[in-house]
């Protein structure tokens, strides 16, 4: 395999191996397959870097002044068949560049040292991982993305003060794993400091391997909770307490199907909201339809007739060979808020 320290696609030579062949061992194999892809992908991440500082530039023009402000950068993406999520997840990784090569923690030559996914989880990092990356990648060697999380995990292991002391030495003395006690951490992060207190009371008792991972498992049931339940319209109630339900789904040990049930409601409420904005165009578009055409359109109005069955107040919807042909029946009752009178 040819490396290249500054890739260039018209020079690239990625010498493949044989798919036939017998001679090299499935470790072998896979080693090569691994070093190529690795090339295509600091392709891949120069390439990427320079779109988005090219979409940085088109965007950054189109929010000068003007009523239209923004429109022509939208255009532009529609005419590149850009997506807005692609875009601008293009111009974070021109803005991640930025500041670790412009900044003076890496040099320029160095970012051929990184995979995409590498560089991205390494912008991504703390400032102290950050700089440990580019010390080694400066230094010649390539970084990969297992490399970038292993550094991150024994430094989040190692010095965040959401975890107890306790923990933190087991792991600085390499008796517990920091692949284990990292997900921690960041779980933790996600509760109220008053959670968080009482599941580090809970390990500095027990500082091993099975409570990390009981209260990690219960800790991302939690956030995964209070996550669903904020978007949740149906609990803004005030007689309704969600933590001191969450406290009792924990202490049945039932924290998991409470997080699936908010989820599951969550979308409801999404797909309802959606469907309300569908059904409430599609009773305008079917409404507007018919008052244009005539008797002089038999066929368009034998459509609009069946499209009826769907925009009125109560539908029914087939759900499809895959439940046995049977029908949902819907029925739409729009009600109006009682707001009380101010005095």
């Amino acid at each position: 395999m040819k490396t290249i320290e500054n890739p260039d696609p018209s020079i690239i030579e990625l010498d493949l191996p044989d798919p036939n062949t017998d001679e090299l061992t499935s470790l072998e194999f896979l080693d090569r397959l691994q070093k190529a892809w690795s090339i295509c992908e600091r392709f891949d991440l120069h390439t990427d870097i320079w779109r988005g500082r090219i979409l940085r530039v088109v965007r950054d023009r189109e929010k000068r002044g003007g009523e239209g402000r923004g429109a022509g950068f939208l255009q532009w993406l529609r005419e590149m068949e850009i997506s807005k999520t692609r875009a601008y997840s293009l111009i974070q990784l021109a803005e991640s560049a930025d500041e670790l090569v412009v900044d003076g923690i890496l040099s320029e030559e160095s970012v051929n040292n990184f995979s995409r996914r590498s560089f991205v989880e390494t912008a991504q990092s703390s400032p102290e991982v950050q700089q440990m990356i580019a010390e080694s990648a400066n230094k010649g060697n390539e970084i990969t993305r297992k490399e970038v999380r292993r550094l991150s995990d024994e430094f989040t292991s190692a010095t965040s003060p959401l975890l107890p002391d306790e923990i933190r030495q087991r792991t600085q003395e390499n008796l517990l794993p920091p692949k284990i006690v990292a997900p921690l951490a960041k779980e933790l992060s996600k509760l109220p400091e008053t959670l968080q207190e009482d599941f580090r009371k809970v390990l500095k008792e027990y500082p091993d391997i099975d409570s990390i991972k009981e209260v990690t498992n219960a800790a991302r049931w939690i956030g995964k909770s209070n996550d669903a339940s904020l978007a949740l319209r149906a609990l803004q109630r005030d007689d309704l307490d969600l933590a001191k339900a969450t406290q009792e789904a924990q202490r049945i040990d039932a924290l998991n199907f409470l997080a699936e049930a908010l989820s599951q409601a969550k979308t409801i409420e999404a797909s309802v909201l959606r469907f309300h904005t569908a059904w409430r165009r599609l009773g305008d578009l079917n409404e507007r339809l018919w008052v244009e055409s005539g008797s002089s359109t038999p066929y368009l109005r034998d459509v609009l007739k069946v499209l009826q069955t769907l925009s009125g107040v109560t539908m029914r919807v087939s759900l499809g060979e895959l439940f046995g042909g049977k029908k949902i029946r819907l029925q739409i009752v729009e009600e109006e808020i009682d707001y009380p009178e101010t005095l």
